[in-house]
């Protein structure tokens, strides 16, 4: 423990930088895989083509990818805008299929109902359908977040520095104590980032309060 309050201040450095490159690309992906998995629930033609792409997205490997895009966006090397859309694609790839699966579970009676009842296809949309497939969201969400914040710790193989470093550099040096103190950090923030989304969930649908509390 005498290493990490040492090196307290570069390690906050390095959680912070972490955490923003774990909390961009999961809230980017949930806004873009939203539409493309209600489209790919309600489109019945090409909603299999289109899951079974966001399936193949999830396969690419992320070390040739960091190393690819910079020659294609023109961006730095080193630039943290590369980790960022690398970590989205995978968060969209992940979310298409929990989005498509979370209107999926809302009952057709009750679409129908709303149909009948009046509602455009946008009140029906916003104010019937997500509520409804807001829980299962939540779920993947969740599961996006701790998926990312694991993938974040392998850009600093191409120089983007966070809690990931204190591997690289606990390996370099035959350290393990660094080693060590960066697991229990990921591990840490990866935990607190799940009640941070479960906390968004429990205000955004606070009928999941009152549920849970019968």
């Amino acid at each position: 423990m005498t290493w990490f309050f040492d090196n307290f201040s570069y390690i906050r450095g390095l959680a912070w930088r972490h955490l923003w490159l774990s909390v961009i690309p999961v809230v980017l992906g949930f806004v873009i895989a939203l539409p493309i998995g209600y489209a790919a629930r309600r489109w019945r033609i090409g909603g299999k083509a289109l899951l079974s792409l966001a399936s193949v997205l999830y396969t690419i490997p992320s070390l040739p990818l960091l190393v690819i895009l910079p020659g294609l966006l023109g961006t730095s090397f080193l630039d943290p805008k590369n980790v960022l859309i690398v970590l989205t694609i995978y968060a969209v790839a992940l979310l298409v299929g929990t989005a498509a699966g979370a209107f999926g579970s809302v009952s057709e009676s009750v679409v129908d109902a709303a149909r009948a009842s009046g509602y455009s296809t946008w009140q029906r949309i916003l104010q019937v359908e997500l509520p409804l497939a807001g829980p299962v969201l939540l779920a993947g969400v969740r599961v996006a977040s701790v998926s990312t914040v694991s993938l974040v710790t392998i850009s600093p193989l191409i120089g983007v520095s966070n809690l990931g470093s204190l591997f690289t550099d606990g390996f370099q040096r035959y350290f393990t104590t660094e080693i060590i103190i960066g697991i229990i950090c990921v591990v840490v923030l990866a935990l607190l980032l799940d009640l941070l989304w479960v906390l968004i969930g429990r205000l955004a649908m606070p009928w999941l309060r009152v549920r849970s509390a019968r």
